[in-house]
C-alpha cells in the first residue's frame, strides 16, 4: 500500500446558502488552509477534519491501493492518472482537495 498526498486546494463559502441558511458571521472551514498537505493510507491523518476524511477515504484508499493506473470515471472527470479532486461535504462552506497518488510506501499499523 502506498500513501496518497492529501492538499486542501481551497476553503469556500457559498454566500446565498449562508445568508440564508448559515450563523451570522459564519465563513470559511476555520480548521484547514489552502496549502496544508496531509499524508495518508487507510486512516485519518492527525489534523484532518473527521468530516472531510468521511468525504474523501473512499478515493484516498483506492489511490493508495494502485488506482493511480487508471482514471475516476474512466477518464471523464479527471484528466490526469493518479489524481482525484474532491471536496468535503459541508454544502455551505466546502473545502476542496487534491488527492495524488505516491511512491512512497506505508508505514505499518503501530
Amino acid at each position: 500500500m502506498k500513501q496518497v498526498k492529501i492538499t486542501v486546494l481551497k476553503t469556500t463559502l457559498d454566500q446565498e446558502l449562508a445568508a440564508e441558511y448559515g450563523v451570522d458571521g459564519l465563513g470559511p472551514c476555520p480548521m484547514l488552509k489552502p496549502g496544508q498537505v496531509f499524508y495518508a493510507d487507510y486512516a485519518r491523518p492527525d489534523g484532518l477534519c473527521d468530516e472531510a476524511w468521511k468525504a474523501i477515504y473512499q478515493y484516498v484508499f483506492a489511490l493508495a491501493h494502485g488506482a493511480e493506473d487508471f482514471r475516476f470515471y474512466y477518464g471523464d472527470w479527471i484528466k490526469q492518472p493518479g489524481i482525484a479532486i474532491v471536496s468535503c461535504n459541508d454544502g455551505l462552506r466546502p473545502v476542496i482537495f487534491k488527492l495524488e497518488a505516491t511512491g512512497r510506501d506505508s508505514a505499518p499499523p503501530a
